[in-house]
């Protein structure tokens, strides 16, 4: 095993989204650009709970990362990117009144135009 794997399939990841290392620190909230620049070089390396925030984000196994496997398919492969997002589903849960027809009217809109906007 190599044994900046990590780092390196950090910077694949990164950069295959369009990300810089300081856009992906922003979107990540409690890690700073300087220690994802570390994380790549291989300086360093992420904590448990990094790993698995970096390993959501990207949609990949926290073993992919690690390189234990070079299946990279994370919990959501497959499945519609709306599918994906729990908070987007209590958001539109939290925004209408439960149990009417106004409700279950304006959340297949909300899905059917965010599907849309994920094709």
């Amino acid at each position: 095993m190599e044994t900046n794997i990590v780092g390196q399939r950090l910077k694949l990841l990164r950069e295959k989204h369009g990300l810089s290392q300081s856009k992906l620190a922003i979107i990540l909230g409690n890690i700073k650009q300087p220690m994802l620049a570390r994380y790549e070089l291989g300086t360093i390396m992420p904590s448990y709970p990094v790993l698995i925030k970096l390993a959501d984000y990207f949609d990949v196994s926290t073993d992919y990362l690690l390189g234990r496997t070079d299946n990279p398919h994370g919990k959501y492969f497959g499945q519609s990117a709306l599918s994906q997002s729990e908070q987007i589903q209590d958001f539109i849960e939290m925004c209408f009144e439960p149990n009417t027809e106004a409700n279950n009217k304006l959340k297949q809109a909300l899905k059917t135009l965010m599907e849309e906007q994920n094709k």
